[in-house]
C-alpha cells in the first residue's frame, strides 16, 4: 500500500505562530482596519471601482494583462 502524505497547512495570518515574540503587531500584514504604508513597483497602474457581481465583487481589466501577475489593494 501507498503511504500517504500529510499536508501541513499554514496558521491564518495574524496568529502568533507566524511571528516572532518581539515582532512589531502594527506591521502592514495586520488585519483589523488600519492603514499601511505598501510599495509596489511594478509595469502600469489601473485605478476602478470594483462594481457589484452576485455574492461578489468584479474589476475588468485590459485584455492585454490576461497571463499576468497583478496584486489588488484596497484603499478606501
Amino acid at each position: 500500500m501507498s503511504e500517504r502524505k500529510k499536508l501541513r497547512r499554514n496558521p491564518p495570518i495574524g496568529t502568533d505562530e507566524d511571528r516572532p515574540e518581539d515582532a512589531n503587531t502594527d506591521s502592514p500584514n495586520t488585519l483589523g482596519g488600519s492603514r499601511a504604508k505598501i510599495e509596489i513597483f511594478g509595469e502600469e497602474m489601473i485605478e476602478k471601482r470594483v462594481k457589484a457581481s452576485a455574492n461578489s465583487g468584479r474589476v475588468y481589466l485590459p485584455p492585454v494583462w490576461v497571463g499576468h501577475k497583478v496584486k489588488i489593494i484596497r484603499i478606501d
